[in-house]
């Protein structure tokens, strides 16, 4: 039956693809989401349902229903990505002679520009924390390094002890598809992270623990990317910003900083762990200061 083989494709993801658990957890979530839409639109259950029944009539549906339902197109657009791997690896064992989703379009995404905060917005939020406190003082370091290092929250979670080199002031970072890289972390990072390093162990001391993980929870656990959101979160409302924003926010401010000072795409692009240069280019605005430096300076008659 068509949903029997999710499990082996998940396992695939993991094998043969090195994909994380997030990702995995995000396929099978998504692939979920789809039976469920099937069975009720066939008035069967899952175990009933035939893969005759996956074509392009019944993904445009699918889709629809999405939209109905107010998701975004870039949602949207994932959901279809995760049920066309897996329409692909059935093809590819042989369950599927063609794949009879081929013809289905992507939605067409919105072009939005990423949020990223300005230099001065960045300072007030590395402010806020009470550096004297234990909690205040990690959540310093995890801004200080989300920022410095241009991390995705899953690799500043996944950090341990050892993948920091305070000498070269270096940092090793285990990414998308346990893919490494080698990332500066530069001064401000750097003395944070050491601030943080004494109170870090007067935590695992009180708690009678051990970890490898850098960044611990009041229980000297490791720190859940939920709990970074949350601090995050906490700091916006404190130092009143505006925007909302997330961990992310930190990553596209990284990337827009470095490309607005003159940094090169493709120093950028390994720096964020991009396979693709056109993942980066999406960083490549500028902001209104620039565009004005730019007028004033390069144009002979203004």
């Amino acid at each position: 039956m068509f949903v029997t083989y999710l499990d082996p494709f998940l396992n695939h993801l993991l094998v043969e693809k090195s994909a994380s658990n997030l990702t995995i957890s995000g396929y099978r979530h998504d692939l979920h989401q789809f039976f469920i839409f099937l069975a009720d639109k066939y008035n069967v259950t899952w175990k009933d349902l035939e893969k005759e029944y996956v074509n392009h009539k019944t993904v445009r549906d699918y889709l629809a229903y999405l939209q109905s339902n107010g998701l975004s197109r870039a949602t949207m657009a994932r959901k279809l990505a995760a049920l066309r791997s897996y329409i692909r690896y059935l093809c590819r064992e042989g369950i599927l002679d063609s794949n009879p989703i081929a013809a289905v379009s992507t939605p067409k995404q919105d072009k939005r520009l990423p949020k990223f905060l300005y230099p001065p917005e960045i300072q007030v939020l590395m402010d806020a924390p009470d550096i004297q406190t234990t909690l205040g003082s990690r959540d310093r370091a995890i801004m200080e390094t989300l920022y410095a290092a241009g991390l995705r929250v899953s690799e500043l979670v996944g950090m341990n002890v050892r993948d920091i080199d305070f000498e070269e002031e270096l940092l090793k970072v285990m990414g998308k598809g346990s893919k490494e890289r080698i990332i500066p972390l530069g001064r401000e990072a750097k003395k944070s992270v050491l601030h943080y390093m004494n109170y870090r162990a007067r935590l695992l001391s009180k708690n009678k623990k051990s970890s490898e993980a850098v960044f611990l929870n009041r229980n000297a656990e490791r720190l859940s990317a939920r709990s970074v959101r949350n601090i995050i979160n906490k700091y916006m409302q404190q130092t009143a910003l505006t925007q909302q924003i997330s961990p992310h926010t930190m990553r596209h401010s990284f990337a827009t900083h470095l490309l607005n000072a003159g940094a090169d795409l493709r120093s950028v692009q390994e720096l964020l762990g991009h396979v693709k240069l056109s993942t980066t280019q999406i960083y490549t605005h500028l902001t209104r200061e620039n565009i004005k430096e730019i007028h004033k300076n390069s144009l002979p008659r203004r």
